[in-house]
């Protein structure tokens, strides 16, 4: 199966799982008697989009390379889509141009010394700056101290570099480290789909994505959802194993370390004051602390 054939189908099962969403009466159109599918029918959007059914019935079946912005910003109002969905439908119609099969914007490339100058300049947040991927590609001592079970893990890559989508569905501890396990695991699926969105024809990607379909029912699941999520901050509670529980607050913000890369930097920190702030002060400071070296035993008097 091509990539062509593979994006039309994404954009096929993307507007028809949005469709499904809203029923009529959301829509403001009037309703009588039974209805075959759950949601909006493709004529009814078309109506609220402004276009024939034939037209929508094609772009639903893959056929958006050649559609106009305002178009397809009057099939998002129609369809009622959130920001995030809107930006992830634009990215579909562009990738569908055969201009625009690049090479992958988010290639690995080297975090630059200064990035690391200032993950390391931060020292009561946990940091780490990870690609469209979800691969931690770099961090601070907290970071490393706070997701030392999946920097721990199995999971990692041949260079030791964990990944937050294998960690969450490959590894059962994760299930005890992350207290809200089904609300992370679904929001790291719609992040991955973004991704997908921007980034259709990066082989990486699509290999981890198929990698995680084979082995996790629960992520074939919520990929088939198409729930999408291009925005990262909230609320986080972890168990971690050495300071019991944690409630951080997180924030990603965009980090261009290249002119053809761009990387997330997220910070996870605590309410002043909380027990959840104890709690990461006392983490730190065991994370500050040096190990110290084992004396032979043969040396020992």
């Amino acid at each position: 199966m091509d990539d062509q054939h593979d994006h039309r189908t994404e954009i096929r099962d993307f507007l028809a799982s949005r469709r499904a969403k809203i029923t009529p009466e959301q829509a403001g159109l009037p309703t009588s008697g039974r209805r075959r599918v759950p949601g909006l029918r493709r004529e009814e959007v078309a109506v609220l989009a402004g276009v024939s059914t034939e037209w929508y019935t094609r772009l639903e079946k893959g056929h958006i390379g050649g559609v106009s912005a305002d178009v397809l910003a009057a099939v998002a109002q129609a369809l009622q889509l959130d920001e995030d969905e809107r930006t992830y439908l634009f990215d579909l119609a562009r990738a569908a141009r055969p201009a625009s099969r690049t090479p992958s914007r988010r290639r690995d490339v080297a975090v630059p010394p200064r990035t690391q100058w200032l993950l390391d300049s931060i020292t009561m947040s946990a940091a780490f700056v990870r690609n469209g991927r979800l691969d931690v590609i770099a961090h601070n001592a907290l970071g490393r101290a706070l997701h030392a079970s999946m920097f721990d893990s199995p999971t990692t890559d041949k260079r030791g570099r964990p990944n937050f989508a294998r960690y969450h569905f490959l590894d059962d501890a994760s299930r005890d480290f992350f207290v809200d396990w089904d609300a992370g695991a679904a929001a790291t699926v719609a992040l991955l789909r973004a991704e997908a969105g921007r980034e259709p024809h990066d082989r990486t990607l699509r290999e981890l994505i198929g990698e995680l379909s084979t082995l996790s029912a629960d992520f074939r699941t919520m990929w088939a959802a198409h729930d999408v999520r291009i925005r990262h901050d909230g609320v986080k509670r972890l168990q971690h194993p050495d300071v019991g529980l944690l409630e951080l607050t997180y924030q990603s913000v965009d980090l261009p370390v290249s002119q053809r890369a761009v990387h997330d930097l997220s910070l996870y920190t605590a309410e002043p004051g909380s027990t959840s702030e104890d709690h990461l002060k006392l983490l730190a400071s065991l994370a500050a602390t040096p190990v110290q070296p084992t004396e032979p035993t043969d040396q020992l008097r």
